[in-house]
């Protein structure tokens, strides 16, 4: 190493930001992150280093001198002048003070990190200025698999390290440290049940060790969005890096699971339409024998699991046994499908109503009225409906749609195969025959307000972005 790591101790102490321009903002940024008394020099300031000052954030001193970084515990210089970052640096250097010249190097005693802030827990990556585009590309994979409130956990560790001291023998300490960052109390904190973790840490620390009783297994339905990894929430990512066990469909893509754990389990459950290589109930059984064991369990599903997914009757086999149990909603077919094609569902004077449904139902219902509540002034996305285009269509235009009203059929969205065809209510079974579209895809269909919009039948390559197979009415 060229340069040794370590964390400086800001409280009490001052830190100097030479500049008033855009770069000085920047580093004043980062610095306010601290409890560091913040002084920039410059003789004006840009509007956001002036509010700082305004607010007490910081203080302003206009003439630089030597004295300026007597005391300072360190110092950036950002004036954006070549001239006036040298002379500035070295009247930093004879006050004895570390500083840090920006985009210049060769002049710094000190670099500034990347820096994936879970306060107290601070992770700070660096290159020696060989790779700052790497140490970004750290910093987003690292801001991914760790919980945002990961610091709130370590915070409460912390307050409750005197209380741990006296109750818990030194011998048992660091197996009862393990079980709070590795156990349940960590999985119940990142899961959003803070209290239930303080509760179960703080019931171990009276009996002096952790209860003997094994964790509690549960449950995630975790949504993974319309095939694109990069599409996954925060939250997702971080509960198949936790998983021990993961449940996945035939349309989750291989480069979702490669997010997960490398040890996960992994089981294909093989669903999709008309076709399944499990029947729900095996799968509601399976996730919960999972759980009991005290594993952590993840009901990977594409889109969002809330939607057309059959999360209720998974939600019901957990509430049933006990099981905690949580939902993470993922990017739906029809949001996916309407960026991919770079247009909003709802759009003042034409449509102001969004409409959410299947064109395939349970075997009580294997066709159900899904066009009902279309009319004037809505989109209708139409999920599981391929097979059923020719049935859709005669409902829509005996409802009163214009025959040539726009339909766009998405397919694939967000994977390497994607596919657009815009066509119209009367032609688009025909369309999805000629351009042999099945299984994952979703029908945009737009019954303007006033007016009925014709569309031809276009077929467009688009550059990769659902799927998703009751119906839910969004209004503007």
């Amino acid at each position: 190493m060229k340069a040794f790591p370590m964390f400086i101790r800001t409280s009490g102490r001052r830190v100097v930001i030479v500049g008033g321009g855009e770069m000085a903002a920047q580093k004043a940024r980062l610095l306010l992150k601290t409890d560091a008394d913040l002084v920039i020099v410059a003789p004006t300031l840009e509007d956001e280093l002036q509010d700082l000052v305004n607010s007490g954030q910081a203080h302003n001193i206009p003439d630089l001198s030597a004295s300026v970084f007597e005391g300072a515990v360190m110092a950036f210089v950002a004036t954006g002048c070549p001239g006036q970052d040298v002379a500035a640096q070295a009247l930093a250097k004879a006050a004895g003070c570390l500083v840090n010249v920006v985009d210049q190097p060769d002049l710094c005693d000190i670099t500034t990190p990347a820096i994936v802030d879970r306060d107290p827990i601070i992770v700070a990556i660096g290159s020696e200025g060989t790779a700052p585009v790497l140490t970004r590309e750290i910093k987003t994979r690292l801001e991914q698999i760790l919980p945002q409130t990961l610091g709130g956990f370590a915070a409460l560790a912390g307050r409750l390290r005197p209380s741990v001291s006296r109750n818990i023998p030194q011998a048992g300490r660091r197996a009862f440290w393990a079980w709070v960052f590795k156990g349940g109390p960590r999985d119940l904190w990142v899961r959003g049940s803070e209290r239930q973790a303080t509760r179960e840490i703080k019931e171990a620390i009276a009996q002096g060790k952790p209860s003997q009783t094994a964790d509690t297994g549960h449950i995630a339905l975790v949504g993974a969005g319309p095939g694109a990894r990069d599409l996954l929430t925060l939250r997702a990512v971080q509960r198949l890096q936790e998983a021990d066990v993961i449940f996945y469909d035939r349309l989750v893509d291989q480069e979702v699971l490669e997010l997960a754990r490398r040890d996960a389990e992994r089981v294909f459950v093989g669903k999709h339409v008309g076709a399944h290589r499990w029947p729900q109930d095996r799968i509601n059984a399976m996730i919960v024998a999972e759980a009991r064991k005290g594993r952590r369990v993840v009901r990977l599903k594409s889109g969002d699991p809330g939607v057309f997914g059959r999360a209720g009757e998974e939600i019901a086999a957990a509430d049933d046994a006990n099981i905690p149990i949580e939902l993470v909603p993922g990017v739906t077919a029809a949001c996916a499908a309407g960026a991919s094609l770079t247009r909003s569902l709802t759009e003042r004077g034409i449509a102001d109503t969004l409409i959410l449904a299947t064109g395939t139902g349970s075997a009580d219902d294997p066709t159900p009225h899904s066009t009902r509540l279309s009319g004037p002034g809505t989109v209708t996305a139409l999920y599981m409906s391929m097979r059923q285009a020719a049935r859709l269509a005669d409902q829509w235009i005996t409802q009163g749609i214009a025959p040539d009203s726009r339909v766009d059929i998405c397919a694939e969205v967000s994977k390497k195969g994607e596919k657009h065809v815009r066509t119209t209510v009367a032609t688009m079974a025909d369309s999805i025959r000629k351009h042999g579209i099945t299984g994952c895809a979703v029908l945009l269909v737009t019954w303007p307000k006033n007016e009925s919009t014709p569309g031809a039948d276009v077929s467009v390559a688009a550059p990769q972005a659902t799927s998703g197979a009751g119906v839910v009415a969004l209004r503007n």
